[in-house]
């Protein structure tokens, strides 16, 4: 099969609207977590979350087009331009049957949740014959995004979303990997985009005891691993990367950040919402990434762990990597520690981490974990408070999600 590699990167985040920004403040060991601007939190358990901040889609989209999309669909465009940019590609100059060889695959978990959320108020606010905006329903479908990319730059290749709950985006840059090297794309623009920092989506999370209620120290609330974790920090944003066939990228001179190498899909088939305390599932998707990628457990020099600061899922992610690693030398890191999570565009935005760890031998700091976990299993090498220089060969992003979704990626330093 053809090989793939990562030319373009773009990133909206809680911690800066472009890569650099976001890379600079990761290695910092920076938190993006604060109080919740967008709605009044009087009513609710949780008060703060990971926002995106300074955003204006203004910048790149005029008012009118601004309008008729959803924030998680902004975001996408947004950070699915930057990457095209880094990447090089003008789109403009290609001829049709260039751009039938370009596709999107974009994930969400939630797409226009806030869209959904303000109309029916107004649904039910209104007069004797309410009115639904004309585009309620394409601000609100999760598929949205990925179409309003493809058509923002005439993109007609294989064009779809992506829905795993928070695995959703790893799920996408393992289609998108698939499709490229099948012969089936020559060039696949592939991310993820969340903005769920609602009224419902934070009620209906804190009803499920899923969110932390550290509400004096919002900062520091998400804390994986951690014995005192209390739960997740609610995080929005975006992460796009561009995947390209290598002999294409070599062709247009293109710059090359790394190559993937392996994706592992696969189901807990245990909760809806829990996860196995043996890790089974996390287990077996991070197996299949190492067989598809055809390399052994060894190989793997970071692991950029799920590790949303539960109870249960942390212990079951480090139980499904004891039980493939063993006693590794293995660097196990937490970047929602800084970033809180990103539900569905979670894979995406830890995929840029992942990938720029490899290009700069760094390796990012888990912050706010004080005192691990008396339960984890012993003999795992989980990285604290400081970042950590080190040549990376191979790097393994792993996401998870409600319904047991399991999907593990693994990135490689390109070597011609």
């Amino acid at each position: 099969m053809k090989r793939v590699v990562v030319t373009g990167l773009g990133a909206i985040t809680p911690l800066g609207n472009t890569v650099k920004s976001f890379w600079e403040n990761i290695l910092a060991g920076k938190s993006g977590v604060g109080p919740i601007t967008k709605f009044d939190t009087g009513k609710f358990k949780t008060h703060f979350a990971a926002e995106v901040k300074d955003f204006n889609p203004e910048s790149f989209l005029d008012k009118k087009e601004a309008r008729k999309y959803d924030t998680f669909t902004q975001y996408a465009i947004a950070s699915s331009d930057e990457a095209i940019n880094d990447a090089g590609l003008d789109f403009t100059s290609m001829s049709d049957d260039q751009l039938a060889e370009v596709g999107v695959i974009w994930a969400t978990g939630n797409g226009g949740i806030s869209t959904f959320e303000q109309q029916l108020a107004e649904f039910h606010q209104g007069d004797k014959t309410p009115r639904f905006s004309p585009f309620f329903i394409p601000k609100m479908i999760v598929d949205i995004a990925a179409g309003a990319i493809s058509i923002r730059h005439k993109l007609r290749g294989p064009n779809y979303c992506t829905v795993s709950a928070c695995a959703s985006s790893n799920t996408a840059i393992i289609n998108a990997f698939d499709t490229i090297r099948l012969g089936k794309a020559n060039i696949m623009v592939a991310g993820g985009s969340e903005a769920a920092i609602t009224e419902a989506s934070v009620g209906g999370f804190n009803a499920a005891q899923a969110l932390s209620k550290r509400n004096d120290s919002p900062e520091t609330a998400s804390r994986p691993f951690d014995e005192s974790r209390d739960g997740f920090v609610m995080g929005e944003g975006a992460g796009a990367l561009i995947l390209e066939e290598l002999e294409h990228a070599i062709k247009r001179g293109a710059s090359i950040y790394a190559e993937i190498v392996g994706g592992g899909m696969a189901a807990d088939a245990y909760h809806l919402t829990g996860t196995p305390p043996d890790g089974i599932g996390a287990a077996l998707g991070m197996k299949k990434a190492l067989n598809d990628a055809g390399i052994t457990a060894d190989k793997i020099d970071y692991i950029n762990a799920h590790a949303t600061s539960t109870g249960l899922g942390d212990l079951s992610e480090l139980n499904g990597i004891k039980t493939v690693f063993g006693d590794s030398n293995v660097i196990i890191g937490a970047s929602k520690s800084m970033t809180g999570h990103l539900l569905g565009a979670a894979g995406a935005v830890e995929s840029l981490i992942s990938i720029l760890a490899i290009r700069d031998s760094i390796i990012p700091p888990t912050i706010n974990t004080q005192t691990l976990d008396e339960k984890i299993p012993q003999g795992l090498n989980i990285v604290l408070g400081q970042t950590i220089k080190k040549d990376i060969n191979y790097v393994l992003n792993n996401t998870f999600g409600f319904g047991g979704h399991v999907a593990s990626t693994i990135f490689k330093k390109y070597e011609g």
